[in-house]
């Protein structure tokens, strides 16, 4: 279904001449009594009807009367008929008997936008005669066209290397097409949030957790260094893509996905801290390593370019061990003097 936009009238000139026209009733219905009283009993009998007539029915174009704010919608039906769309900020008279719309209007998600329209029921004009009528702008009823934010739950899923991990994203969306969200899906609010969940799922059993071998997150055929921790933007713009596709018939318009909480599950997190430990750990022994051997290997080419002292291979080796413990010791070491000769 395609979204119309109505075009509705001056609201303000409709509630001018429809409260004229209860002034011009009061005094038709003074002038049928007074005429009465005269005894034209005819033309006071039509004029009193009248007056009672437009009294009793007179409050129907006040039904009419919609106020919307700026970046509000409404999607209007006559009969179970769709009609089209009331937009723009301003007042405005359409059909009375015209009903609003909004199927996701009580449904309350995680999200910016959900407030509860039950403290308020609209705007109220007080006419001369005592008379409260509603203006018939329903809250409840108004789609917004703002940007919204949704922000699901965090989900535990499996990595592409089955390890669990909790994450979760926040969703910036606005509704583009008020009659495809209305009529072509039950609730769109519920139906973003559970595409979110679902576009989430998938993509994300794709990466490892952190930078494994042998891993294709692309689909082209070939190991990469994708990853969710490494490579959040790129997931994010995916997760973005999938979502957009799956609720392009709901009239939904997704501008943006991003990752708001991603960790190991709690069962494995103590686990994946070790090995994170342990790996840092080896990095920094195999650094630590190459910086020795470096240092050893130039303070034997020194002493031997100048000639300080003439080394055979077993004092080379003794040396080069005591140089290595030295270097790659995680205490300080002791120095031992020796006095005499090593033979």
């Amino acid at each position: 279904m395609e979204e119309k936009v109505l075009k509705a009238k001056n609201g303000m000139a409709v509630l001018l001449l429809t409260a004229l026209a209860y002034l011009l009733s009061i005094a038709v219905l003074i002038m049928g009594a007074v005429l009465l009283e005269n005894e034209m009993i005819a033309l006071g009998v039509i004029m009193l009807v009248a007056g009672i007539l437009w009294a009793c029915i007179g409050w129907i174009p006040f039904m009419g009367l919609r106020i919307l704010k700026p970046q509000e919608a409404l999607v209007l039906t006559l009969f179970g008929k769709y009609i089209g769309t009331l937009k723009g900020a301003g007042f405005y008279y359409v059909n009375p008997f015209v009903s609003a719309v909004n199927p996701a209007a009580k449904t309350a998600l995680r999200q910016s936008g959900d407030v509860d329209s039950d403290s308020d029921k609209g705007a109220h004009l007080m006419l001369g005669a005592g008379l409260s009528t509603s203006l018939q702008r329903i809250p409840s009823k108004v789609i917004s066209l703002k940007v919204m934010t949704l922000n699901n739950n965090k989900q535990k899923i499996n990595d592409c290397l089955g390890n669990p991990v909790e994450i979760g994203i926040a969703v910036i969306w606005r509704v583009a097409d008020t009659a495809k969200a209305v009529f072509d899906v039950d609730n769109y609010k519920e139906f973003l949030s559970l595409q979110c969940d679902a576009a989430l799922r998938n993509i994300v059993r794709l990466y490892p957790y952190d930078v494994a071998k042998n891993v294709d997150t692309t689909g082209d055929g070939e190991p990469d260094e994708g990853s969710l921790r490494g490579s959040s933007e790129i997931v994010a713009q995916r997760i973005r893509d999938e979502i957009q596709s799956r609720v392009q018939n709901a009239g939904l318009e997704i501008i943006e996905a991003r990752i708001t909480y991603l960790a190991y599950a709690p069962e494995i997190a103590a686990v994946m801290l070790q090995r994170q430990q342990a790996s840092a750990v080896i990095d920094a022994r195999k650094m630590i390593v190459d910086g020795a051997v470096g240092m050893v290997e130039m303070a034997l080419d020194k002493l031997s370019e100048r000639e300080i002292v003439n080394l055979d291979e077993e004092r080379k080796a003794a040396m080069v061990s005591n140089l290595l413990v030295v270097l790659c010791g995680n205490k300080d070491t002791q120095p031992v003097v020796n006095s005499g000769s090593l033979y």
